[in-house]
């Protein structure tokens, strides 16, 4: 996607990370076409640029509204205003790839509806004397479909805590790249975005190699188990950008790519056996236990043109070598 290649240019322009942050918000949301409301969730990786303007790359949940579980990434550009020495203003907007799983009130047909729109914000963000920030927020997503409207109150963390007597980030400024060499194997929960979300269970085998400082590419062996939907598995190459702190001990990263897949519930006429290629875009996180052993645990998002979009949910260890 040509946002994570502009992601990758602002993570290389800004080599110190100064100021980094991750967030987690809740709340609630709303839709322009139904006074019904639901629930909202986003998790937001920003990264300061120069003077009060910054870069975001966030997942975005937007709760369970009538006919539409909607989802989806955005890239947001930021400015900010500092109003006192704790709280801050800041405005963003930017691109937002969603995937709406519908369900037509006439037939009952459910589809699974991938599109672009635009995501608008407002916040309010409070700032401690440690690492620790409050933000109180509102998103307004524009579709050619449904508009909602969430407003979000949410904590966020400074990744790049100064070390005792040393500079900002210095910790990560050791090793030359993020990830080397790494082997894992992973399992876990799989669900079909589809009606009644029937459940399976998956296995993730996956090589990591770190090309740059913020870039990770990785191949892939995927099965995502069986149910009444799918008999899916298949191989997996993807692109990684990819944020270390703490010293290098946590890591936390978002990648794309292509998916070749067999699902032999696809096409039953056929027998299912034709190959075909879907996309899939992942959220990983890992935390080193020793020097050559670390956990990882990775969101997977299967992208699909037949209505069989799914959600891998897996964790495992890691070798490094």
């Amino acid at each position: 996607m040509k946002w994570c290649t502009v992601l990758l240019l602002i993570f290389t322009a800004v080599p110190s990370a100064f100021g980094a942050e991750l967030t987690a918000l809740g709340g609630g949301i709303w839709g322009s076409d139904f006074p019904d409301t639901s629930f909202s969730w986003q998790v937001e990786y920003r990264q300061p640029l120069v003077g009060p303007f910054a870069a975001s790359l966030s997942w975005l949940n937007e709760g369970h509204l009538p006919d539409h579980h909607r989802d989806g990434q955005a890239l947001q550009f930021w400015g900010q205003t500092d109003i006192d020495r704790r709280f801050s203003l800041a405005a963003a907007a930017g691109p937002y790839f969603y995937y709406d799983t519908t369900q037509d009130r006439v037939s009952g047909l459910i589809r699974d509806d991938h599109g672009w729109g635009t995501l608008v914000t407002l916040a309010g963000i409070w700032r401690t004397d440690g690492p620790w920030q409050f933000h109180l927020r509102s998103n307004w997503v524009a579709t050619h479909g449904v508009d909602t409207y969430s407003a979000l109150f949410g904590v966020g963390y400074s990744m790049d805590r100064p070390e005792r007597g040393g500079a900002p980030g210095g910790g990560e400024g050791r090793c030359s790249m993020t990830t080397h060499r790494e082997l894992a194997v992973m399992a876990g929960p799989m669900t079909v975005n589809n009606a009644g979300n029937p459940h399976s269970s998956g296995m993730v085998v996956e090589y990591r190699q770190g090309l740059l400082r913020y870039l990770d590419w990785t191949v892939s062996l995927l099965h995502e188990g069986d149910n009444r939907l799918t008999r899916r598995y298949g191989a997996a190459t993807q692109l990684w950008l990819v944020r270390p702190c703490l010293a290098n001990a946590v890591a936390i990263g978002f990648g794309v790519g292509p998916y070749l897949a067999i699902d032999t519930l696809r096409d039953r006429s056929l027998g299912g056996s034709d190959p075909f290629v879907a996309a899939i875009a992942t959220l990983t996180g890992s935390y080193r236990l020793y020097r050559h052993w670390a956990l990882r645990a990775s969101w997977n998002r299967i992208i699909t043109s037949y209505e069989r979009d799914a959600d891998l949910w897996v964790g495992g260890v890691a070798y490094r070598f």
